[in-house]
Parts: C-alpha cells; structure tokens; sequence
C-alpha cells in the first residue's frame, strides 16, 4: 500500500486514546512512587517512559506490517511462544510476587506478556482458516490443545492471572469464529471439571487470594492477608467525587497501599482524582475498545476479525478485572490496568496489540 493510503485510512481517533491514557498512566505511577528510596520504584517512571517511546514505535512499524504475513507465519510464532515459556523455566527470575515469570536480557522482561498477543494471531489463524470446519470436533479438540500447551507453561510459573487470560482469549474467540454453542459449552464443562484438580495444585497464596474474596471479613492481624484490600477500599472511599488532589492522596503517599504502582493503581487514581477521574478513565479505554471493535467490523477477511477481538478482549477482560479488584468486587488475580499500570513488557505487548489492529483497519476493504 502507499504511505498516503495508509495514513489516509489510519485510526487517529484510537491512537490518541491510547497515549492519552499511556501519559497518564506515567503521570499516576509518578504519583504512587513519589519519595520512593527502593532502586526499582526509583526507575519506575523513566522505565514507563522508554517502553512508552519504543511501543510506539513498535505500534507504527506493525501498522505498515500487513498482518497477514503474520498469518503466513503462524507456525514459528507459536513454536517461538512455546520456547520462550520453556526458557522461562529454564532460566527464569522471580518477580516481587515471587512468580518465576522474568527473563533477563540486558533488561527484564516477561515473555508471557508477549504470548498473550501471539497466541492472538496463531489462535486467531487457527480459527479463520477452519472457518468451514467448525461443526467438526476435531476443530474444537485442535484450538483447546493450542491454547492448552502455553497455559501449563504459564501456570507452572506460576502465573494464575494470565491463566485466565488465555482462557478467556480461547472463549472470545472461538465464540467470534463461530463456534456452535455445543462446542464452546464442552470446553466450559471441561474447564468446571479441572477446577479441583487444579485447586489442589495451586499455591497457598492463591487459594488464599480466592477465599479473602468470599470470606472478606474474618479479622486477620494488622497486616494480614487482606491489609491491602481494606486500604485499597479506603483510598477509594476516601476520594470522593473530586479526589484529594495529584500527589496528595494518604494511602497512596504514606505507603499504606501496597503495589499501588501496578495493581491498584486505578486506588491512587480514585483518591486523588476522584469518582470523575476513575469515570473519565474508564471512558477513554471504553473508547479504545469501541475503536478496535469497530476495526473488527471493518476487518478484509476473518484473521484481521480474530486479532482486533482478541485484542479488544485482553484489553477489556484485565480492565474489568484490575477494577474489579480494586473496588473490592472480584478476587485479586495480579493483572494490570493495561496502558495505565507499571509494566514494560506489559505496555510494549499492548502497544504492539494495537498496531497490529492499525494494520488490519489500513486494509479494509469497507469504510465507516
């Protein structure tokens, strides 16, 4: 395509989006590590920054990427995924969390970020290029082994949360592709029978994370279990319908909230901006997901469909979720708010994401 086409097609209405709520995510991460004498939280800001600055890149160069070549390539994407879990576990580091999730390569990153947006494309081709066999179980049995592979990966890590994500990947878009209600019930029931099993494997901070959501008051000392749930509910509460101001929130500026840069970050939000700044946050990424929904519409063919919803998915599903939990209202699973919350590799694979979905929108076929 010629470069005037592509800009003349771009989706300008979702990149600013995107940045607006990049910068003020970098903004608020300033905010929760103000004074901080740790080295990490220290280089928190200008880390967001460089990764700011390289995804952006990274976004525009995806956009003159025609994601179909991805598609064509499908095969060393996914065998790329496999291997840079696998060397997760070979040669991994703990993170604050104490999951063996990071690989150090001059800078730390966390490869199952970066499979959240392969298993997208090589899911998503596996999907539109059975869109004719999709009353087939085998088709079924095929996309449930796909997904499966890099899930037990990223659980032994462990990494529970983005368990979840790829399950909720598969679900979104094997619903998209078509997929009878039979089918996508069958793997639902499969996922409902492996919850014992997979209950009895998960480590004591994970049940514990489950059973402080449905038992949330049983009077733990000080600084139990649920501390930082209770501060989370105080920050919240404390900020009103304005907040406190930027830089003056208590729970946030006294360290009572813990792992407010990534977390709970949507908490430093509410208390120094308020019910209006966590409304307007929730705005500007429910507009991102609107525009990605909208490319999905506008897709050439099935594969630009697949990535723009599984895109919108991830982004959508740890939204709800990092909200959820800050508000008390679903289990702490350790997802971020994405584009808002500190993570490199977190911000870099997002970024990444919604180039991918420029690209699919710079070669429709329909316009809105």
């Amino acid at each position: 395509m010629r470069t005037t086409n592509i800009w003349r097609q771009f989706d300008y209405v979702l990149l600013i989006a995107t940045l607006v709520l990049v910068v003020f995510g970098i903004i608020m991460i300033r905010s929760a590590t103000n004074g901080a004498t740790d080295p990490d939280l220290i280089n928190r800001v200008p880390s967001q920054i460089q990764f700011m600055v390289i995804g952006t890149i990274l976004l525009l160069l995806m956009t003159y990427i025609d994601y179909r070549l991805l598609g064509s390539i499908h095969l060393w994407l996914y065998l790329f995924m496999v291997g840079i879990l696998i060397m997760v576990l070979l040669f991994g580091q703990e993170g604050d969390g104490g999951s063996k999730s990071w690989l150090n390569i001059g800078i730390l990153i966390q490869p199952a970020e970066i499979a959240k947006l392969l298993i997208i494309i090589t899911l998503g081709y596996h999907f539109s290029n059975r869109y004719h066999k999709l009353d087939s179980i085998k088709t079924v049995f095929g996309s449930l082994i796909h997904v499966a592979v890099p899930i037990g990966l990223i659980f032994i890590q462990p990494d529970l949360g983005t368990v979840i994500v790829f399950s909720v990947l598969w679900f979104t878009l094997a619903w998209a592709a078509g997929l009878r209600i039979k089918h996508i019930g069958m793997g639902l029931f499969i996922a409902i029978v492996s919850f014992p099993i997979l209950w009895s494997v998960m480590l004591p901070y994970q049940r514990e994370r489950i059973t402080n959501f449905i038992t949330p008051d049983t009077g733990e000392d000080r600084f139990g279990s649920r501390y930082n749930i209770r501060q989370a509910a105080i920050a919240i509460g404390s900020g009103g319908l304005f907040g406190k101001g930027y830089g003056n929130g208590t729970q946030t500026q006294y360290r009572f909230l813990r792992v407010r840069h990534t977390d709970f970050i949507f908490c430093v939000i509410a208390e120094e901006f308020g019910l209006v700044g966590g409304t307007i946050v929730i705005i500007i990424m429910g507009v991102v997901i609107w525009r990605i929904l909208r490319a999905a519409r506008l897709a050439a063919d099935p594969l630009g469909s697949m990535i723009c919803y599984g895109v919108a998915a991830t982004i959508f599903f740890q939204s709800v979720t990092a909200i959820g939990m800050n508000v008390g209202i679903l289990p702490v699973t350790g997802l971020t708010l994405p584009l808002v919350s500190s993570g490199g590799t977190s911000l870099m694979s997002i970024l990444i994401g919604i180039g991918l979905v420029q690209s699919v929108v710079v070669r429709r076929r329909r316009f809105a």
